[in-house]
């Protein structure tokens, strides 16, 4: 064989290498233009959120960390890491994620149990949600939230002529959401437990089944709940119901935080005391950065502030839900309304709880409330919707 020969054939394996490697990437690779009013939202929301979030932590951070920009500095680096995970993940082909529907799901169950067999994150709380990885710590929950969304997404698309029949439509979804809310809400997390159950029953009722077993599923729900109260299988149900009716019942234990809280709120009046200008945020409300940031807003940006800001969500939702009218298929749909509806329940959550509408569940607020791994997750979720609204917007 001559040596002009041996080259060509040692060429060929290469450029066929080359040509594989170029459709895989190819096939991942989400082209077309991203909905810049859905990602001029995100953004706006994520600005807004680090100052309210500086404004109202400033106070605790120094008191407690030795300095004022403890949490600002640490939640501006998650927030770049986070814009910048959204805008990678944006150009990924969203149909990607379904080939792993089923392991995520399977893993944020491992990971839900692993939590429970583990001492709680802090010495003399009750609760366990944190599964800590050397000085990594996240909440397992934030992975089911998606994992419920995605493989929900995926198995309604694959089986939309069956979601009217009751074994399939409610008992195969039913137990799969009944197994990840049992997890947490045995970690003490109610709020979690009330999201997720929310966010799979949604896309349940969007995928197809019918309306009567919604309503008994709420009434199942519900009944659930009380009894699990009442028996005391979750038995910090009752001293937070108790609170919530009557929290001045104890004004120094239980009722302390949503006390200070509707003090915050109420001395904020119309257009509020100024940004910086909260009082409460001095050692008052209890971790002013996290679950009741939104009590700082109000007191600060008063009720026009405060509207101001549940305009924004608003606006966000109904993008949202407008870029999943426009799929071109149903999994890119049902993925973007469950990614959509997650934050809309999440923030209404927060809100409701802040005001003290229903009992204190401890749910943060979306793009506000101190939280470095919920943050990377939910805007990696925004850069999944961004992905949809490519595909969206490339010529049919």
């Amino acid at each position: 064989m001559s040596r002009t020969e041996t080259t060509q054939s040692t060429e060929k394996p290469t450029k066929k290498k080359v040509g594989l490697l170029q459709r895989l990437l190819r096939s991942l690779y989400q082209p077309g233009k991203m909905d810049m009013t859905f990602f001029g939202l995100v953004m706006l929301l994520l600005v807004v959120g680090l100052i309210c979030l500086f404004s109202s932590s400033y106070a605790y951070a120094l008191q407690n960390y030795g300095s004022s920009y403890h949490f600002i500095g640490k939640q501006i680096k998650f927030a770049v890491a986070g814009v910048v995970i959204m805008l990678i993940v944006s150009r990924v082909n969203y149909h990607f994620y379904r080939k792993f529907a089923w392991f995520i799901y399977i893993v944020s169950v491992i990971m839900l149990a692993v939590v429970l067999m583990l001492p709680p994150l802090q010495e003399g709380f009750d609760y366990k949600r944190w599964l800590v990885i050397g000085s990594f710590n996240f909440q397992p929950s934030e992975v089911a939230k998606f994992a419920i969304v995605l493989l929900f997404s995926h198995l309604i698309c694959d089986n939309m002529k069956h979601m009217k029949r009751f074994r399939f439509g409610i008992m195969a979804f039913g137990l799969l959401l009944a197994l990840v809310c049992a997890l947490v809400v045995v970690e003490t997390h109610l709020s979690a437990t009330l999201l997720i159950f929310a966010i799979g029953a949604s896309l349940m009722v969007v995928g197809g089944i019918k309306l009567r077993y919604v309503f008994g599923g709420l009434g199942a729900g519900v009944a659930l709940g009380a009894g699990a109260i009442l028996t005391g299988v979750v038995d910090y149900g009752s001293s937070r119901i108790q609170s919530w009716l009557d929290p001045w019942s104890d004004p120094t234990g239980a009722g302390w935080q949503t006390i200070q809280s509707l003090l915050a709120i109420g001395s904020g009046g119309v257009f509020g005391a100024g940004l910086g200008g909260s009082k409460q945020k001095y050692l008052w409300v209890p971790e002013p950065h996290n679950d009741f940031i939104f009590a700082i807003v109000c007191e600060e940006l008063g009720f026009v502030g405060a509207l101001a800001i549940i305009v924004l969500f608003g606006l966000l939702i109904w993008r949202g839900f407008t870029l999943a009218t426009r799929a071109k298929d149903k999994f890119g749909a049902l993925m973007t309304f469950g990614l959509t509806i997650q934050v809309g329940i999440q923030a209404a959550l927060n809100i409701m709880v802040v005001t003290n509408t229903i009992p204190n569940t401890g749910i943060s607020l979306p793009f506000f409330s101190y939280g470095g791994t919920a943050l990377i997750m939910l805007m990696a979720q925004m850069g999944i919707i961004l992905a949809i609204s490519r595909d969206n917007n490339m010529s049919k």
